[in-house]
Protein backbone atom coordinates (compact mmCIF):
# COMPACT_ATOMS: atom_id res chain seq x y z
CA UNK A 1 0.00 0.00 0.00
CA UNK A 2 2.81 2.46 1.00
CA UNK A 3 4.69 1.26 -2.71
CA UNK A 4 1.48 2.24 -4.37
CA UNK A 5 1.47 5.36 -2.41
CA UNK A 6 4.57 6.51 -3.12
CA UNK A 7 4.37 5.66 -7.21
CA UNK A 8 1.55 8.08 -7.29
CA UNK A 9 3.13 10.52 -5.30
CA UNK A 10 6.48 10.51 -7.16
CA UNK A 11 3.60 10.48 -10.20
CA UNK A 12 1.73 13.90 -9.06
CA UNK A 13 5.23 15.12 -8.42
CA UNK A 14 6.49 14.77 -11.90
CA UNK A 15 3.18 15.94 -13.72
CA UNK A 16 3.55 19.02 -11.55
CA UNK A 17 6.88 19.49 -12.41
CA UNK A 18 6.67 19.10 -16.36
CA UNK A 19 3.44 21.55 -15.87
CA UNK A 20 5.83 24.31 -14.49
CA UNK A 21 8.27 24.35 -17.18
CA UNK A 22 5.68 24.19 -19.50
CA UNK A 23 4.41 27.41 -18.09
CA UNK A 24 7.31 28.90 -17.05
CA UNK A 25 8.40 28.15 -21.13
CA UNK A 26 5.39 30.25 -22.11
CA UNK A 27 5.85 32.74 -19.19
CA UNK A 28 9.80 33.29 -20.53
CA UNK A 29 8.64 33.66 -24.35
CA UNK A 30 5.63 36.12 -23.95
CA UNK A 31 8.08 38.11 -21.59
CA UNK A 32 10.96 37.76 -24.57
CA UNK A 33 8.22 38.91 -27.46
CA UNK A 34 7.01 41.80 -25.56
CA UNK A 35 11.44 42.61 -24.67
CA UNK A 36 11.75 42.11 -28.52
CA UNK A 37 8.96 44.31 -29.62
CA UNK A 38 10.05 47.06 -27.46
CA UNK A 39 13.91 47.03 -28.21
CA UNK A 40 12.94 47.28 -31.76
CA UNK A 41 10.62 50.23 -31.32
CA UNK A 42 13.22 52.06 -29.31
CA UNK A 43 15.60 51.17 -31.84
CA UNK A 44 13.42 52.91 -34.39
CA UNK A 45 12.61 55.51 -32.86
CA UNK A 46 16.00 56.49 -31.78
CA UNK A 47 17.96 55.77 -34.74
CA UNK A 48 15.39 57.85 -36.94
CA UNK A 49 14.70 60.67 -34.25
CA UNK A 50 18.15 61.20 -32.30
CA UNK A 51 19.80 63.12 -35.44
CA UNK A 52 16.87 66.19 -35.04
CA UNK A 53 17.61 66.60 -31.12
CA UNK A 54 19.40 69.91 -31.98
CA UNK A 55 19.13 73.12 -29.99
CA UNK A 56 16.59 74.55 -32.69
CA UNK A 57 14.41 71.32 -32.45
CA UNK A 58 14.10 72.92 -28.55
CA UNK A 59 14.11 76.49 -29.22
CA UNK A 60 11.91 76.21 -32.91
CA UNK A 61 8.07 76.38 -33.17
CA UNK A 62 6.10 73.79 -34.89
CA UNK A 63 6.65 74.75 -39.06
CA UNK A 64 5.15 73.74 -42.24
CA UNK A 65 9.17 72.67 -43.23
CA UNK A 66 10.19 69.51 -41.45
CA UNK A 67 14.33 71.01 -41.10
CA UNK A 68 12.21 74.36 -39.17
CA UNK A 69 10.22 72.52 -36.90
CA UNK A 70 10.40 72.35 -33.25
CA UNK A 71 8.62 70.99 -30.42
CA UNK A 72 9.11 74.16 -28.02
CA UNK A 73 5.47 75.36 -27.99
CA UNK A 74 4.52 71.42 -27.61
CA UNK A 75 6.73 71.00 -24.35
CA UNK A 76 5.89 74.23 -22.93
CA UNK A 77 1.78 73.28 -23.06
CA UNK A 78 2.39 69.96 -21.91
CA UNK A 79 4.74 71.19 -18.87
CA UNK A 80 1.45 73.90 -18.26
CA UNK A 81 -0.79 71.12 -18.50
CA UNK A 82 0.86 69.08 -15.80
CA UNK A 83 1.35 71.90 -13.85
CA UNK A 84 -2.82 71.97 -13.51
CA UNK A 85 -3.68 68.43 -13.57
CA UNK A 86 -0.89 66.76 -10.89
CA UNK A 87 -2.08 69.19 -8.20
CA UNK A 88 -5.71 69.36 -8.42
CA UNK A 89 -5.70 65.30 -8.98
CA UNK A 90 -3.42 64.98 -5.76
CA UNK A 91 -5.66 67.46 -3.19
CA UNK A 92 -9.17 65.79 -5.01
CA UNK A 93 -8.18 62.15 -4.68
CA UNK A 94 -6.21 61.76 -1.29
CA UNK A 95 -8.97 64.71 -0.11
CA UNK A 96 -11.35 61.59 -1.24
CA UNK A 97 -9.95 58.82 0.10
CA UNK A 98 -9.23 60.20 3.73
CA UNK A 99 -12.55 61.10 3.60
CA UNK A 100 -13.62 57.31 2.41
CA UNK A 101 -11.20 55.77 4.56
CA UNK A 102 -11.09 58.03 8.32
CA UNK A 103 -14.72 59.55 8.35
CA UNK A 104 -17.13 57.67 6.27
CA UNK A 105 -19.32 55.48 7.79
CA UNK A 106 -19.70 51.87 6.25
CA UNK A 107 -22.59 51.57 4.90
CA UNK A 108 -24.39 50.96 1.54
CA UNK A 109 -23.91 54.27 0.47
CA UNK A 110 -19.73 54.62 0.89
CA UNK A 111 -19.83 51.02 -0.94
CA UNK A 112 -21.91 52.27 -3.33
CA UNK A 113 -19.50 55.42 -3.93
CA UNK A 114 -16.18 53.19 -3.74
CA UNK A 115 -18.08 50.94 -6.57
CA UNK A 116 -18.85 53.90 -9.06
CA UNK A 117 -14.64 55.39 -8.32
CA UNK A 118 -13.65 52.25 -9.23
CA UNK A 119 -15.59 51.80 -12.33
CA UNK A 120 -14.96 55.47 -13.30
CA UNK A 121 -10.87 54.18 -13.89
CA UNK A 122 -12.45 52.27 -16.62
CA UNK A 123 -14.50 55.02 -18.46
CA UNK A 124 -12.74 55.57 -22.27
CA UNK A 125 -10.50 58.59 -22.19
CA UNK A 126 -13.26 60.51 -24.90
CA UNK A 127 -16.20 60.56 -22.30
CA UNK A 128 -14.41 62.86 -19.64
CA UNK A 129 -13.47 65.11 -22.83
CA UNK A 130 -17.07 65.25 -23.66
CA UNK A 131 -17.35 65.96 -20.18
CA UNK A 132 -14.83 68.77 -19.89
CA UNK A 133 -16.19 70.12 -22.71
CA UNK A 134 -19.60 70.18 -21.09
CA UNK A 135 -18.88 71.09 -17.93
CA UNK A 136 -15.55 73.73 -18.44
CA UNK A 137 -15.38 74.91 -21.22
CA UNK A 138 -19.46 75.86 -22.17
CA UNK A 139 -20.90 75.99 -18.84
CA UNK A 140 -17.90 77.94 -16.97
CA UNK A 141 -17.03 79.18 -20.00
CA UNK A 142 -12.99 78.68 -19.78
CA UNK A 143 -12.22 78.25 -23.48
CA UNK A 144 -10.00 76.30 -25.03
CA UNK A 145 -7.65 77.37 -22.42
CA UNK A 146 -4.99 75.64 -20.42
CA UNK A 147 -6.80 75.35 -16.97
CA UNK A 148 -9.83 73.85 -18.95
CA UNK A 149 -7.66 71.01 -20.44
CA UNK A 150 -5.92 70.44 -16.50
CA UNK A 151 -9.21 70.17 -14.99
CA UNK A 152 -10.51 67.92 -17.79
CA UNK A 153 -7.26 65.74 -17.18
CA UNK A 154 -7.38 66.01 -13.49
CA UNK A 155 -10.78 64.07 -13.74
CA UNK A 156 -9.85 61.30 -15.71
CA UNK A 157 -6.87 60.15 -13.59
CA UNK A 158 -9.22 60.89 -10.51
CA UNK A 159 -10.44 57.43 -10.22
CA UNK A 160 -7.12 56.13 -10.46
CA UNK A 161 -5.47 57.98 -7.73
CA UNK A 162 -8.36 58.02 -5.60
CA UNK A 163 -8.18 53.90 -5.48
CA UNK A 164 -4.82 53.89 -4.70
CA UNK A 165 -4.76 56.42 -2.21
CA UNK A 166 -7.26 53.96 -0.40
CA UNK A 167 -5.32 51.19 -0.62
CA UNK A 168 -2.42 52.60 1.07
CA UNK A 169 -4.31 54.38 3.38
CA UNK A 170 -6.13 50.96 4.28
CA UNK A 171 -2.54 49.62 4.56
CA UNK A 172 -1.62 51.69 7.40
CA UNK A 173 -1.06 49.20 10.57
CA UNK A 174 -3.90 50.06 13.11
CA UNK A 175 -1.19 49.78 15.99
CA UNK A 176 0.36 53.34 14.84
CA UNK A 177 -3.27 54.97 14.69
CA UNK A 178 -3.60 53.58 18.24
CA UNK A 179 -0.16 55.03 19.45
CA UNK A 180 -0.77 58.43 18.33
CA UNK A 181 -4.30 58.07 19.94
CA UNK A 182 -2.65 57.30 23.17
CA UNK A 183 -0.19 60.23 22.98
CA UNK A 184 -3.01 61.98 22.77
CA UNK A 185 -3.43 63.16 19.60
CA UNK A 186 -6.41 64.12 18.18
CA UNK A 187 -8.05 62.06 14.74
CA UNK A 188 -7.13 64.48 12.36
CA UNK A 189 -3.48 64.96 13.80
CA UNK A 190 -3.31 61.14 13.48
CA UNK A 191 -4.09 61.69 9.89
CA UNK A 192 -1.49 64.09 9.07
CA UNK A 193 1.10 62.70 10.67
CA UNK A 194 1.14 59.72 11.18
CA UNK A 195 -1.58 57.90 8.83
CA UNK A 196 -0.10 60.27 5.75
CA UNK A 197 3.37 59.93 5.83
CA UNK A 198 3.28 56.37 6.06
CA UNK A 199 1.09 55.63 2.63
CA UNK A 200 2.96 57.90 0.90
CA UNK A 201 4.64 55.05 -0.92
CA UNK A 202 1.51 53.56 -1.87
CA UNK A 203 -0.05 57.15 -3.18
CA UNK A 204 2.42 58.03 -5.75
CA UNK A 205 2.68 54.62 -6.97
CA UNK A 206 -0.75 54.61 -7.77
CA UNK A 207 -0.17 58.38 -8.69
CA UNK A 208 3.13 57.57 -11.16
CA UNK A 209 0.89 55.44 -13.18
CA UNK A 210 -2.26 58.12 -13.55
CA UNK A 211 0.29 60.83 -14.60
CA UNK A 212 1.90 58.56 -16.99
CA UNK A 213 -1.56 57.89 -18.78
CA UNK A 214 -2.27 61.90 -18.52
CA UNK A 215 0.75 63.13 -20.14
CA UNK A 216 0.20 60.71 -22.52
CA UNK A 217 -3.63 61.30 -23.82
CA UNK A 218 -4.82 63.29 -26.88
CA UNK A 219 -8.55 62.46 -26.93
CA UNK A 220 -9.71 64.50 -24.24
CA UNK A 221 -7.61 67.43 -24.73
CA UNK A 222 -8.81 67.56 -28.55
CA UNK A 223 -12.32 67.42 -27.36
CA UNK A 224 -11.55 70.64 -25.04
CA UNK A 225 -9.87 72.27 -27.56
CA UNK A 226 -5.86 71.98 -28.04
CA UNK A 227 -4.64 73.14 -30.75
CA UNK A 228 -2.62 70.94 -33.33
CA UNK A 229 -0.56 73.75 -34.82
CA UNK A 230 0.45 76.24 -31.91
CA UNK A 231 3.76 78.60 -32.89
CA UNK A 232 3.51 81.14 -29.38
CA UNK A 233 3.72 80.31 -25.94
CA UNK A 234 1.41 80.01 -23.05
CA UNK A 235 0.96 83.81 -21.32
CA UNK A 236 -1.19 82.26 -18.40
CA UNK A 237 -3.68 79.33 -17.48
CA UNK A 238 -6.25 81.30 -19.87
CA UNK A 239 -3.77 80.85 -23.04
CA UNK A 240 -4.51 78.36 -25.46
CA UNK A 241 -1.91 75.36 -26.40
CA UNK A 242 -1.23 72.28 -27.55
CA UNK A 243 0.83 69.44 -26.11
CA UNK A 244 3.41 67.07 -27.35
CA UNK A 245 1.15 63.97 -27.80
CA UNK A 246 -0.88 66.24 -30.17
CA UNK A 247 2.11 67.35 -32.42
CA UNK A 248 3.94 64.23 -32.42
CA UNK A 249 0.51 62.81 -34.09
CA UNK A 250 0.54 65.86 -36.21
CA UNK A 251 4.08 65.64 -37.91
CA UNK A 252 3.52 61.25 -38.11
CA UNK A 253 0.11 62.50 -40.49
CA UNK A 254 2.01 64.23 -42.83
CA UNK A 255 2.82 62.68 -46.07
CA UNK A 256 6.61 64.19 -46.12
CA UNK A 257 9.25 61.25 -45.11
CA UNK A 258 11.40 63.31 -43.17
CA UNK A 259 8.10 64.41 -40.97
CA UNK A 260 8.63 61.08 -39.40
CA UNK A 261 11.45 61.46 -38.31
CA UNK A 262 10.93 64.71 -36.80
CA UNK A 263 7.97 62.80 -35.11
CA UNK A 264 10.41 60.36 -33.97
CA UNK A 265 12.86 62.95 -32.19
CA UNK A 266 9.32 64.33 -30.43
CA UNK A 267 8.76 60.32 -29.47
CA UNK A 268 12.63 61.03 -27.50
CA UNK A 269 11.41 64.24 -25.82
CA UNK A 270 8.09 62.57 -24.23
CA UNK A 271 9.92 59.32 -23.38
CA UNK A 272 12.66 61.82 -21.14
CA UNK A 273 9.93 63.84 -20.13
CA UNK A 274 8.04 61.13 -18.38
CA UNK A 275 11.26 59.05 -17.43
CA UNK A 276 12.01 62.51 -15.03
CA UNK A 277 8.72 63.05 -14.32
CA UNK A 278 8.14 59.37 -12.53
CA UNK A 279 12.00 59.47 -11.69
CA UNK A 280 10.79 62.45 -9.50
CA UNK A 281 7.52 60.28 -7.89
CA UNK A 282 9.71 57.46 -7.17
CA UNK A 283 12.29 59.75 -5.72
CA UNK A 284 10.01 60.77 -3.37
CA UNK A 285 8.14 57.32 -2.63
CA UNK A 286 11.29 55.87 -1.76
CA UNK A 287 12.39 58.97 0.60
CA UNK A 288 9.37 58.01 2.36
CA UNK A 289 9.60 54.07 2.49
CA UNK A 290 12.99 54.51 4.12
CA UNK A 291 11.45 56.98 7.10
CA UNK A 292 8.45 54.91 7.13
Amino acid sequence: MKLINQEQVAKNMGSRLIKNQIFKGLFLIATSIALIVLGILLYRIFTQGFSYLTADFFQNFASRRPGSSGIKAALIGSLWIMGVTIPISLILAVGTAIYLEEYAKKGKLTTFIQTNIANLAGVPSIVFGLLGLTVFVRFFDLGRSILAGGLTMALLILPVIVVASQEAIRSVPKDMREASYGMGATKWQTILRVVLPAAIPGILTGSILAFSRAIGETAPLLVVGAFAFVNYLPENVMSTFTIMPIQIYNWASRPQLEFQYVAAAGIIVLFIFLIVMNATAVFIRNKFQKRY
